[in-house]
């Protein structure tokens, strides 16, 4: 007891244990040093123009002398909102991004966590090629995707349309009934992959040991996987399903490529294009008043899908 109590003395004694005992830690500069990096950008890049698009949401352009007097901009409280709540374009737009998502969200999910699952089997070889082969969609960008997948779906350059023409077939990709699923086609090849990605990640995370307890029970591989992998990965399936939602209502690239080859498409398709139309209008005003609409609406679905999951889990 006495050596140990001379040890412990000896380690009190010491600067670096004065420091500790005196609550010394990184010095304030250090800190500010590691988080400026993160810090600068977020502030910058992403604080300000949110601040910029409140402020810019709240004020209205009004003229003095008739339609062509001077124009000026002024405080105009929530009368751009009120504006964008009366637009029937802005609802028909979410009317549509929202059946988009209540399809194509659960689609791309339910494929993504099939693939993650046969990834995981240790029946399977070559994994690591078709892991890469099913996330390297994922780094094709957007408007690049929607341009390849523009060709497939056009009538004059499709050998896809030809071969399904060849068997009586008379597909129309572009049609008014077909053109929103064949966007949420392109999306779905887009992020199939990143959501596989993140499950399988869910997955490899789970002890080997669970797997030859439940053998040993008795559990073949179909009930290993729905009974055992799929509930311990819920986390990141409720966490996809966000991203998801986010994107869904971000989306923008593929609808506006289709629009160059299909007169479906208005610019009003989506709520992110009718935004970006009104802006293109040069009133930014109301522009940014619909994408705070559009901020709020994403963020409601997303807390309130977190909250919903939660209660179910207990959480």
């Amino acid at each position: 007891m006495t050596d140990i109590a001379t040890r412990a003395t000896r380690v009190v004694e010491s600067p670096a244990g004065r420091r500790r005992i005196n609550g010394g830690g990184p010095r304030a500069g250090t800190v500010v040093a590691f988080l400026t990096p993160f810090f600068l950008p977020f502030v910058l890049f992403y604080l300000v123009p949110v601040g910029y698009a409140l402020w810019q949401s709240v004020r209205v352009v009004r003229r003095t002398g008739g339609q062509y007097g001077t124009s000026y901009t002024t405080f105009g409280g929530f009368e751009q909102y009120l504006e964008v709540f009366q637009n029937h374009e802005f609802w028909a737009s979410i009317g549509r991004i929202g059946l988009f998502g209540i399809v194509q969200v659960p689609v791309m999910l339910f494929i993504a966590l099939i693939m993650a699952l046969l990834l995981d089997t240790p029946l399977l070889r070559l994994k690591a090629f078709f892991r890469i082969t099913a996330f390297m969609p994922y780094a094709v960008p957007g408007v690049i995707a929607a341009i390849m997948w523009s060709y497939l779906y056009s009538p004059q350059l499709s050998p896809v349309v030809d071969l399904l023409k060849g068997v009586g077939l008379e597909p129309d990709f572009l049609g008014p009934g077909a053109v929103l699923w064949s966007a949420a086609n392109v999306s779905t090849w887009l992020w199939t992959g990143y959501n596989m990605l993140i499950m399988y990640s869910a997955l490899q995370s789970i002890p080997q040991e669970l797997y030859e307890a439940a053998k040993i029970d008795g559990a073949n591989n179909w009930t290993i996987a729905w009974r055992i992998k799929v509930p311990i990965i819920a986390p990141s399936l409720v966490l996809t399903t966000v991203f998801s939602i986010i994107g869904t209502l971000q989306l923008y690239a593929e609808p506006a490529v289709l629009r160059q080859i299909s007169s479906n498409i208005s610019s009003t398709f989506t709520p992110n294009m009718l935004a970006y139309a009104v802006a293109s209008g040069n009133n930014y005003q109301q522009a940014a008043a619909i994408s705070v609409v559009i901020a709020v609406i994403t963020f409601v679905l997303s807390f309130g899908f977190m909250r919903l999951t939660s209660k179910k889990a207990g959480l």
